[in-house]
């Protein structure tokens, strides 16, 4: 059985649960520059659209901790202008590394604990 490529499924959002709901949608969009497609405060519900794709925030009392085995990597036109915004808000930031070929990149953490990662290509690519 072939599946063709209109038939596969798209990746519609990857949702975090946590207890820290607010400071959460305000990083996302304020530090990482995601859009915020819904925000519904009663429901403790926000949707960011991150490219293609979206980032679901769910307000749990008790959202569990965060995972290892997963991390969140946003592909951003300057890493050093994201580096800035976080270390300005206190965020710890590996120092940004460039490869061979020009990516940079640099990892840190959400408010919740969550990884991140963040990279550019060279301009022009």
């Amino acid at each position: 059985m072939s599946i063709r490529r209109d038939d596969r499924p798209g990746l519609y959002c990857v949702e975090l649960r946590t207890n820290k709901w607010e400071e959460l949608v305000d990083w996302y969009r304020e530090i990482i520059g995601l859009r915020v497609l819904v925000r519904v405060m009663d429901d403790g519900y926000a949707l960011l659209e991150a490219g293609d794709t979206r980032l679901a925030l769910l307000a749990r009392p008790s959202p569990g901790e965060p995972s290892r085995r997963i991390s969140l990597a946003f592909e951003v036109s300057d890493v050093r202008q994201i580096c800035a915004r976080l270390l300005a808000n206190g965020s710890l930031v590996t120092h940004p590394k460039r490869d061979p070929e020009g990516l940079r990149e640099a990892n840190t953490f959400d408010p919740d604990g969550n990884r991140v990662r963040l990279f550019s290509w060279p301009h022009g690519r």
